[in-house]
Formats: C-alpha cells, sequence, structure tokens
C-alpha cells in the first residue's frame, strides 16, 4: 500500500521552526496499531491521518504513544496539505473529528482554526510536578492541562523539568502548560507533556484552548497574540469567541513523498 505523506512546519513561515507534524492521506481508516506504528515511525511530536469523503474531510491524530482527542498544530498542517497539494478550492475547510466538527478558514498562507474553548479552572498542584519544577508557579489551574501561570516572560525560558521525576505523572492525554505575561507579546508558553517520546512540545495549538480564555479574562481583550518559547518557536494568534477560540498560524511544506505499508 502506498499513501501519499507530507512532512509540514506549523505556526511559522520558515522551515526549521514551528512545530512539525506529519499528514498521511488515507482512503479509509488503518488499524488503530498501524496509524500508532506510522506515527512512531514518523518521530514528530504528532501525525494526522486524513480520509475524503465526497466534500467532508475525517481527520485523526496520533502522537508515537497515544490517539490524541485535539491537536491544533497538526489540524493546520492538514488545512495546509488539502490547499496546497490536494488542490482545494474553497477557503473553508471543515474536519469530523474526535472533538466534533472543526472549520479551518484559509486566508492566502494564514490558517483560521475554530475550536472549543477549553477554560481552566483553579486546582491546587500536584505534589509530583512541582517536584519535578524548578521554579514554582504563582497560580495554578487546569482543564484538560494543568495551567501554571508565572509573572514573567524570562521566568518561562528559565523552567526546567527533571524527567525522571516528571515521568511518573499520569495525564493521559494532558500535559503541563507554563505561562507568562510577553514582552513583545501578549503571552507566552511552553509545553510538556509526561511519558512522551518529545518532552517539550515546540508549538501546541490545543494548549491555547485554555491559554486564550485565561489571558482574555485577565486582559479583558479578545484578540491575543502569542509565542511560544520552544527551541524551533511559533507564532499563534488567538480570538476569543465565548465558548469558542479562533487559532491561527502559518504553516510551510518541508517534504512530501510516498509511505509504503504493507
Amino acid at each position: 500500500m502506498n499513501l501519499p505523506i507530507y512532512h509540514i512546519d506549523a505556526f511559522t513561515d520558515y522551515i526549521f521552526s514551528g512545530n512539525p507534524a506529519c499528514v498521511v492521506v488515507l482512503e479509509e481508516w488503518l488499524p488503530v496499531q498501524t496509524m500508532l506504528s506510522i506515527a512512531q515511525e514518523n518521530a514528530v511530536a504528532e501525525t494526522a491521518f486524513l480520509i475524503k469523503e465526497k466534500d467532508q474531510y475525517l481527520l485523526k491524530w496520533f502522537t508515537p504513544e497515544i490517539e490524541m482527542d485535539l491537536c491544533g498544530h497538526a489540524t493546520l498542517a492538514t488545512a495546509h496539505c488539502i490547499k496546497r497539494h490536494l488542490n482545494h478550492s474553497d477557503d473553508q475547510i471543515i474536519f469530523y473529528t474526535k472533538s466534533g466538527a472543526l472549520v479551518v478558514n484559509c486566508d492566502k498562507n494564514l490558517y483560521h482554526m475554530d475550536f472549543p474553548s477549553r477554560e481552566a479552572k483553579p486546582s491546587t498542584l500536584p505534589k509530583i510536578i512541582s517536584q519535578a519544577i524548578n521554579i514554582q508557579p504563582l497560580e495554578v489551574l487546569k482543564s484538560r492541562d494543568f495551567l501554571l501561570v508565572y509573572d514573567n516572560e524570562e521566568t518561562i525560558r528559565k523552567i526546567e523539568i527533571n524527567r525522571s521525576i516528571f515521568d511518573q505523572i499520569n495525564l493521559d492525554p494532558g500535559g503541563v502548560i507554563v505561562t507568562a505575561p510577553g514582552i513583545d507579546c501578549d503571552f507566552v508558553s511552553r509545553f510538556f507533556t509526561p511519558q512522551a517520546s518529545i518532552l517539550e512540545d515546540p508549538v501546541t495549538g490545543s494548549a491555547h484552548c485554555t491559554l486564550s480564555p485565561y489571558w482574555s479574562d485577565r486582559f479583558n481583550k479578545t484578540n491575543l497574540i502569542a509565542h511560544q518559547l520552544s527551541s524551533r518557536g511559533g507564532h499563534i494568534y488567538c480570538e476569543q469567541k465565548e465558548d469558542r477560540v479562533i487559532i491561527s498560524g502559518n504553516a510551510i511544506t518541508f517534504s512530501h513523498g510516498t509511505l509504503k505499508v504493507d
């Protein structure tokens, strides 16, 4: 079986930055274990699997470890693949996923994703996370992910994770977001996933479903510019709309080819 595969960098407009994702185009779903094995072989944070049925696009996301319920950067990468490589003429794409219908509007090379808002609620920091992180937060909240809030961007840059402790945490499928007000943007963040082959995610679209409502409420504004402070880095634009978040970013294709599966 020969399957088209595209390697795309999301939340950036130049290669070797942003968050890499692979997009595999299918005619029908493969067994879950096969899709998981493909994700492991690709060795990027997320692999998206896409099926076109008439005018509908079905979408699944896999890390090298598990199937995810939502992934922003791989959705953005898939929209870019559809527009740039699969000759989709409409500027709107609707994906049907585990998280419901997701709408992506395309404006040249900027993709606007309509995602559910995941407001974080005040929480307490589990002792094991406290032990795994070198700087303690000022505020702790939780939705799917833990949200740890700090006072400035430089502190976020200095965050270090003790992985031997951190990997004992079971947050399947969530992670830990650290965030603070930004210097040249509204807010900055980093994202860490326990027990994952890639500890720090380069740019995490789905985390902004939680970051956006938090900072929108704190700054009393609906349009926000964010920067994820990973080594690759990436820029995210958020628009808070009640129970939805419009998450926007660029994408660029690194490579495309054929995947051979027995």
